[in-house]
């Protein structure tokens, strides 16, 4: 081959460099005279380097992930009576497990990771795992143990399965450092249940802000820091009325 060849051949980015597998360098190394022992050692510290660039890996991507991460809301509203006579009603609302895995795992895959939650299950109750894992192979893992949800007249398999879907969702945002918005109001804050605008409400507030020029719902929930109208706690109503009011120049 001439030097010119030479240089198109390198030039060619659909040429493939060949790599040994692990077992062709075995052989290799045994066949020139290596021994079985020290074959071994290499193997050894190869997977103990493998190990580190995978955990470094893992380190750089989950850095990654944290500087642009989901935001992530609360999508739904929880109410019921109480079974016990005289304690009321409760009301509250959480982020969904679909909307928590949703955003979490698009945007843990951008990064090369991804989550996985294996469970067990006991007479004391259900334990659920939340594992991130790298592409080249390294993992970290949370775990969070509670009993059966027997709140809200559930049947024995929704009890198990509320609480799996608590426990799926926390460990995820446990291991990622995530939060949903709000999360401090996400069953009873300073013992009061969390009311957010009736559906009158919301129409009033959509209504006020369609009569505002230049002004869209997406642009208003933007500045309210909310995923929706339904969102917005009930408290904040006279706030976000008087906001909308002084900009449409009616105060």
């Amino acid at each position: 081959m001439d030097t010119k060849n030479a240089v198109e051949v390198i030039k060619d980015k659909s040429a493939e460099i060949y790599t040994p597998g692990p077992m062709e360098m075995a052989q290799s190394f045994l066949s020139s005279g290596g021994d079985i022992a020290s074959l071994e050692k290499m193997m050894e510290l190869q997977e103990k380097y493998d190990s580190m660039q995978a955990k470094k890996a893992y380190t750089k991507a989950m850095a990654e992930f944290k500087k642009n991460p989901p935001v992530i809301f609360k999508d739904k509203q929880v109410g019921f009576k109480s079974k016990k006579p005289g304690a009321g009603s409760t009301n509250y609302k959480h982020a969904t497990l679909g909307n928590v895995t949703k955003k979490i795992n698009t945007a843990l895959a951008e990064h090369g990771l991804s989550a996985a939650w294996p469970l067990d299950q006991t007479d004391k109750g259900i334990e659920v795992t939340c594992t991130i894992t790298h592409e080249m192979g390294h993992s970290e893992s949370t775990s969070l143990f509670a009993a059966s949800d027997n709140t809200g007249n559930k049947n024995s398999i929704q009890a198990i399965g509320s609480t799996v879907s608590y426990l799926q969702r926390y460990t995820v945002l446990s291991l990622t450092g995530l939060a949903t918005e709000d999360q401090d109001d996400d069953a009873i804050s300073a013992g009061k249940p969390v009311q957010y605008l009736s559906e009158k409400q919301c129409v009033e507030i959509r209504e006020m802000i369609k009569s505002i020029d230049g002004l869209t719902e997406e642009v208003f929930l933007k500045w309210a820091k909310k995923e929706s109208i339904e969102a917005i706690p009930e408290s904040d109503l006279e706030r976000v009325k008087i906001a909308l009011k002084a900009r449409s120049g009616a105060v």
